[in-house]
């Protein structure tokens, strides 16, 4: 778990009021929520455990996310499947830059690297390419 220092400025007095613990699945699942929210992101890659609570209907906003906690840092691994067609490096870049962006907000934690693993590529389903040739024609 992240200790993080919660400290009230009143003038130029600091007044401390204890310790903040935030645990490394909040982290996870904040991080998880930001790198889904990327367009062309089709799915996380969670593994075996992961697929089976999907499919029991169980939602798990930290599934693909590993994340290494310190005191006042973060170093985030995140594991995704894109949609076919997509620029990787710049699907790759946005959830570098989300993902960063809402941890370091939401938990006053320095995000120190988000490494992106493409874990796969979504193929357009066969009926989805037959109607989209079928308009064009």
């Amino acid at each position: 778990m992240a200790d993080v220092d919660n400290e009230k400025v009143q003038g130029n007095d600091v007044q401390t009021a204890g310790n903040i613990r935030i645990a490394d699945e909040v982290v996870a699942a904040i991080a998880g929520v930001a790198a889904a929210k990327v367009e062309k992101v089709t799915d996380m890659s969670g593994g075996l455990a992961s697929d089976i609570a999907g499919i029991l209907g169980r939602k798990n906003p930290a599934k693909g996310v590993k994340v290494q906690v310190g005191d006042k840092e973060t170093s985030i691994d995140i594991a995704i499947i894109v949609d076919y067609g997509a620029r990787i490096p710049d699907v790759a870049w946005k959830i570098q830059e989300n993902v960063k962006n809402a941890v370091e907000y939401m938990t006053g934690l320095k995000v120190t690297a988000v490494n992106v693993h493409v874990q796969g590529v979504n193929f357009p389903k066969a009926e989805e390419t037959d109607s989209s040739e079928k308009a064009e024609e």
